[in-house]
C-alpha cells in the first residue's frame, strides 16, 4: 500500500527508572502559585506513557481541583476497580501481547509509572518516606497539572505497537505534553523507532515529547531517543545522597555506596570470605566461590553470616545460600547508591582488600552493615554513571542528550503491590507507598514538570520554543567532573525551571522544519520530494560539528532567535571557546524593537586538522540585562569511513 512507509517488528523497549525540585530552585512558592510568574497548571494535561498508575496513592488526590480542562477529549478505562478523578483525568491501557498475571487495566503493579507520574505532577504529601529515608514533603513539579495515563509497559517492557497506539490516542485526547520514561535497547533509525514516529506526529500537533536518554552509561554512543523533535534527558545527582556505614569488628568504619533499609537495630553478624565457603560437592573451587556465583557456596557455612564477595553481582548467590548480608565491590565508575533486597555494602576494590585482610587476621571476624543515612553531596550536580552518553550516532550534528535533570535516589509514589527493590532481580515481599529510585526514567519526568511550568506560563509557545527555553537557560555543568564526555553526558546543562519561563530569546522550529529533517534522514521516509539539507540547517539550540579524522575543523551554522522578553532590547554575544577553536558570530549584536521579532545570525567554527579528539567544548551566549541565552558548541572526530557522516 502506498501509504505504508515502514514495517518493523513489535520489539520491546526498556523502562529507565524530594529534595530534587528545591535543588533546582523550584521551591514551594513557585509550585503553589505564590510568585511571579504565577504557575497554576490546572489547564495542563500531561500524558504519562509508562506502566500505569496506582490511583489510590495520596500523590494523586484531586483535592481543590475542578473539572478537567475543556480541551480534554479522552476517557477512563475502569477495569480492576480503576477510578479516575480530577487529578487523573484519563486512563488507557494497551496490550499487543497477552501477558499473564498482570492487571489488565491502567493500574500499576510495577511501581515505575506511579513514581514517574508523582515526580512530574504529584500533589504535596507531607511525611512521605522510604523506611524512614528521605522523609519530608513529596511533590511533583506541576502538582496541579492533570495526568492522563497511557499504560504501554508490562513486565518492565514497552512494546512498539502499544506505544504507537498510545501516541495516536494521546494526540486525539488533547494532552499538552507527553512524558516517555523508556528507551530502546537497540538504537534504530526513525522509520523503525516507535518513539521517533509517535513523537513526530505529536510535535506536528503541537505536543512536546520528553523522553529518557537511557541507562546504558557510561560508555559513549549508547544514547536512545535521538530525534531532534524529542527532548532527551540525562540523569544527574542532587545535593543529597544515601550512604551505608560498614563497621568491622576491629572498629574500622567504611562508607558504603548502597542503600540498606534492613538491620534497623544495627546488629553485628559473623563475617566470612566467600572463598572459605566453597561448595566442593558441586565441583566448585575457592576461586569461584569467592565470586559468590549462585550455587558455588556452601549454604551451611554461609547461613547467618555476612559474606565478603569479590564480585559486584554476588548478591543473588549469598541470598540463595541464606546469608545475612553481603559486602561486594561497587561496579567500575558507579557513582550512585543502589537499593538491594537485603543488607548490602558496596565498597571499592581497595576497601574489599581491607576487609579481606581483617578477616584473615581475626579469630572472630564480625561486621555490621548499618541502616543507611543521609549525607550532603557537595559535588552535585554531576551526571550519573548509568546515564547514557552521546554522541548521537545517527545524526552526528544534532547534540544529544539535550539536558540533564535529577535522576539519582529520588523519592516518589509507588505501587503497594510492587517489589520495592525493583532492580534486585529477586522478589521483595515488602510493601511501600513511596520508593527511592534512580534512572533516566526519573530525570525525564523532572523535565516534564519543568516543561509544564513553561507551557502553563506561555500556552501559545510551540514545542520547539519550550524546548529552547529549557535548554538555553540550563545551568552549565562542570566539565572537569565529566572528562572526555562533557556535553555528551549532560547536553546543554542542568535544567532550571524558574529561568526557563523567562529565557529572553527562543530558537523556534515549525512542523515543516521537522518534516524536512525527517525526509532527509533517509531516502525511504515516505517523502515525495526533498532538497539537500544538513542537520546544521535545523534551528536547534545547540551546535554540534563532527569532523572526519585528519580533516580541518570547519562549519557554518545559521540560527534564528525570536524575542520573547523585553520589547526593546539589545543582545551582545559572548564567545567562550578553547584556543584550538576560532569562532566568529555575525552580527555580534542583535537589536529588537518588539516581542515576536525574529533575527538571524551565523556562527563560523574553524580550527586545525584534528584526529582522535573525544570532544572540544565551548559556547556562545547572548546577553541582555538578566537574560543569558547560552548555546553550547561541540566539536569531535569520527572515523573517515563513518557511513552516518552527513557532509
Amino acid at each position: 500500500m502506498e501509504e505504508v512507509v515502514s514495517v518493523f517488528p513489535n520489539l520491546g523497549l526498556e523502562l529507565q527508572t524530594t529534595r530534587s525540585w528545591d535543588f533546582m530552585g523550584f521551591t514551594d512558592d513557585y509550585a503553589s502559585n505564590k510568585l511571579t510568574p504565577p504557575f497554576d497548571g490546572r489547564n495542563i494535561i500531561i500524558g504519562m506513557f509508562d506502566t500505569g498508575i496506582w490511583p489510590e496513592s495520596e500523590s494523586f488526590n484531586d483535592e481543590g481541583l475542578g473539572p478537567p480542562p475543556k480541551h480534554w477529549k479522552g476517557k477512563c478505562q475502569t477495569e480492576h476497580n480503576f477510578t479516575c478523578n480530577n487529578k487523573i483525568i484519563g486512563a488507557r491501557y494497551y496490550q499487543s501481547f497477552d501477558l499473564e498475571d498482570q492487571f489488565k487495566s491502567a493500574r500499576d503493579e510495577s511501581g515505575h509509572g506511579s513514581h514517574a507520574a508523582s515526580v512530574a505532577a504529584g500533589r504535596e504529601v507531607v511525611g512521605a518516606n522510604y523506611f524512614g529515608l528521605a522523609k519530608g514533603t513529596a511533590k511533583g513539579g506541576a502538582p496541579n497539572a492533570r495526568i492522563a495515563v497511557y499504560k504501554v509497559c508490562w513486565n518492565m517492557a514497552c512494546y512498539a505497537a502499544d506505544i504507537l497506539a498510545a501516541f495516536d490516542d494521546a494526540i486525539a485526547d488533547g494532552v499538552d505534553i507527553i512524558s516517555a520514561s523508556f528507551a530502546g535497547y537497540l538504537q534504530s533509525r526513525f522509520l523503525f523507532n516507535p518513539v521517533a514516529i509517535g513523537s513526530f506526529h505529536a510535535v506536528n500537533n503541537g505536543i512536546l515529547t520528553i523522553a529518557a536518554g537511557g541507562n546504558q552509561g557510561p560508555q559513549r554512543g549508547g544514547l536512545a531517543n535521538h530525534p531532534p523533535w524529542i527532548l532527551t534527558v540525562a540523569a544527574s545527582t542532587i545535593d543529597r545522597k544515601f550512604v551505608t556505614p560498614l563497621v568491622l569488628g576491629n572498629g574500622d568504619v567504611i562508607t558504603a555506596n548502597s542503600i540498606n533499609t534492613y538491620n534497623v537495630k544495627n546488629i553485628s553478624y559473623p563475617l566470612i570470605w566467600g572463598g572459605d565457603a566453597t561448595n566442593f560437592s558441586a565441583n566448585y573451587i575457592p576461586r569461584e566461590s569467592s565470586l559468590c556465583f549462585p550455587g558455588s557456596l556452601n549454604s551451611e557455612r554461609v547461613k547467618g553470616n555476612i559474606v565478603l564477595c569479590e564480585n559486584s553481582e554476588g548478591v543473588a548467590g549469598i541470598q540463595m545460600a541464606a546469608g545475612a548480608g553481603v559486602i561486594a565491590p561497587i561496579r567500575p565508575q558507579q557513582n550512585f547508591a543502589e537499593n538491594y533486597l537485603f543488607q548490602t555494602a558496596s565498597i571499592s576494590n581497595k576497601e574489599i582488600s581491607q576487609v579481606l585482610e581483617y578477616i584473615k587476621s581475626s579469630n572472630n571476624p564480625k561486621a555490621n552493615i548499618m541502616f543507611s543515612k543521609t549525607m550532603e553531596d557537595m559535588d552535585a550536580p554531576y551526571v550519573a554513571s548509568f546515564s547514557s552518553r552521546g554522541p548521537n550516532i545517527f545524526n552526528h550534528d544534532i547534540l544529544k542528550p539535550d539536558l540533564c535533570a535529577p535522576g539519582v535516589n529520588i523519592l516518589g509514589a509507588w505501587s503497594p503491590v510492587a517489589t520495592p527493590s525493583m532492580f534486585s532481580g529477586t522478589e521483595d515481599l515488602r510493601s511501600v507507598e513511596y520508593n527511592v529510585v534512580s534512572g533516566t526514567s526519573v530525570s525525564c519526568p523532572h523535565v516534564t514538570g519543568a516543561a509544564a511550568y513553561v507551557k502553563a506560563t506561555h500556552p501559545t509557545w510551540s514545542p520547539a520554543a519550550i524546548k529552547s527555553a529549557l535548554m538555553t537557560t540550563a545551568y552549565p555543568m562542570d566539565p572537569i567532573m565529566h572528562e572526555y564526555e562533557n556535553e555528551f553526558a549532560y547536553g546543554s546543562g542542568h535544567v532550571r525551571p524558574v529561568y526557563a519561563v523567562n529565557p529572553g530569546l527562543v530558537l523556534n522550529a515549525t512542523k515543516e522544519d521537522y518534516s524536512d529533517f525527517f525526509c532527509k534522514e533517509g531516502p525511504r521516509n515516505g517523502c515525495k520530494s526533498t532538497k539537500p539539507l544538513k542537520p546544521w540547517d535545523l534551528n536547534y539550540p545547540s551546535l554540534s560539528l563532527a569532523v572526519k579524522d585528519g580533516n580541518q575543523i570547519k562549519g557554518n551554522f545559521i540560527r534564528a532567535v525570536t524575542n520573547v522578553g523585553t520589547p526593546k532590547s539589545t543582545y551582545n554575544v559572548i564567545i567562550d571557546v578553547p584556543h584550538i577553536l576560532k569562532v566568529k558570530v555575525e552580527p555580534s549584536t542583535l537589536a529588537f524593537s518588539k516581542v515576536g521579532e525574529e533575527k538571524f545570525f551565523s556562527v563560523e567554527v574553524t580550527g586545525p586538522k584534528i584526529s582522535q579528539v573525544p570532544i572540544i567544548s565551548g559556547s556562545i551566549t547572548w546577553v541582555h540585562d538578566n537574560h543569558r541565552v547560552r548555546i553550547p558548541i561541540v566539536v569531535y572526530t569520527v572515523l573517515p569511513w563513518d557511513s552516518e557522516f552527513h557532509h
